[in-house]
């Protein structure tokens, strides 16, 4: 992954503010990933949330708190679809591993400290996501490549 990639993250624009409910895409490849995740958060602000505001009004009255639940849940749903409606996986990044690389191979400080962790029950994801959001959101987080990474174990390597 280049710099782009490293540096991506889910991020959304000001809450409540006209954007509030988007997330900010930079160019590059991200931007499917970040496409494809904002679709199941305009799904869950517009259709699952309870509000008393028309659907419009439920896109630009999104506070802080809403915003990362919109995120936890998209992410949870796109793992849980992706799992086959069985099971989730969630890679996140643990405290530093000294370890020594095969020959051949390099070190690389974020890859060796990937964790997976793995879910049957989506109710569970959500909430393990919920709790580590800002493993997804925070600026050098890497979140965008930690999803993909979820992606890639939620589906498994043989399907």
């Amino acid at each position: 992954f280049g710099c782009e990639w490293a540096a991506a993250n889910f991020s959304f624009h000001l809450p409540h503010s006209h954007l509030a409910y988007a997330l900010q895409a930079g160019k590059g490849g991200t931007r499917a990933i970040l496409a494809a995740v904002q679709a199941h958060i305009i799904t869950y602000l517009l259709f699952t949330r309870d509000t008393e505001c028309t659907h419009l009004e439920r896109l630009c009255r999104v506070g802080r708190w809403e915003q990362r639940q919109a995120l936890a849940t998209a992410l949870a749903e796109t793992l849980w679809a992706a799992g086959g409606g069985g099971r989730a996986a969630v890679c996140l990044v643990t405290a530093p591993v000294t370890t020594v690389p095969r020959e051949g191979c390099r070190a690389s400080s974020f890859t060796e400290r990937i964790r997976l962790f793995e879910f049957s029950e989506k109710a569970a994801a959500q909430g393990f996501i919920s709790d580590h959001i800002n493993s997804f959101e925070g600026e050098g987080s890497h979140g965008v490549i930690l999803f993909l990474y979820s992606l890639l174990f939620s589906r498994t390597l043989e399907r």
